[in-house]
Formats: structure tokens, sequence, C-alpha cells
């Protein structure tokens, strides 16, 4: 990807406050078996192609630097969207990734800043 690319997230980001609305270890408000394991929200005052915020992923690293994305599909919801990964060690990408698969309706793929 081009380095405008990310460039621009990273403004996203700097420019939104991000608010955690499924801290690590919550259940999704309408599917309990499905527990989040690491902080799960969205930036403010932005817009993703569902019409909500852009989704985030918060790992545990100080630095909340943008690290990557994932890209979803969605067959029930019939949407794609992307979630931003922000301070994710190795670990924690992989488990996100983990997380979006973990369906027959939904797939991701992991996209890493170079």
């Amino acid at each position: 990807m081009t380095p405008s690319f990310w460039k621009l997230l990273d403004s996203l980001v700097q420019s939104a406050k991000l608010i955690v609305d499924r801290p690590k270890g919550s259940v999704h408000p309408r599917y309990p078996a499905i527990v989040y394991p690491f902080d799960y929200g969205y930036l403010e005052g932005t817009s993703a192609g569902d019409g909500a915020g852009i989704d985030v992923w918060r790992g545990s690293l100080p630095d909340a630097r943008l690290a990557a994305i994932v890209c979803t599909v969605d067959v029930v919801k019939r949407d794609v969207e992307i979630k931003l990964l922000l301070g994710c060690t190795a670990e924690e990408k992989t488990r996100i990734c983990e997380f979006h698969n973990d369906s027959e309706s939904m797939a991701a793929m992991l996209i890493e800043r170079v």
C-alpha cells in the first residue's frame, strides 16, 4: 500500500477520540457467546461503510500506533468493513484476525503496515 494510505489513516486516528464500548472480556450485546479478546470500539465522529464510526481494536502496547487493518466480509450482515488495529502486538493481530475468521459467515484478512 502507498504511504499516503497510512498517512491519511493516521490523520483520522489522531483527530478522533477512541470510544471503547466493548472492553476486553465483555460479551457481544446480541451474541453472548462472543467474547471480545481485546478492547473494541470506534473513532468518534467518523463514518464507516455501515454508517457507524470506524471500528477499532486496541491492543496492549502503550504506543497506540496504527499497526494494521483487518478487512472483514460478513454474509449475514451483507457488508464489508475495515477495522483499525492500534497498539497491537504480533500475537494480538493474529488473535484479532482469528476472532473474525471464527464463523462460517464471516472472514477476515490482515493487512499489516510495513
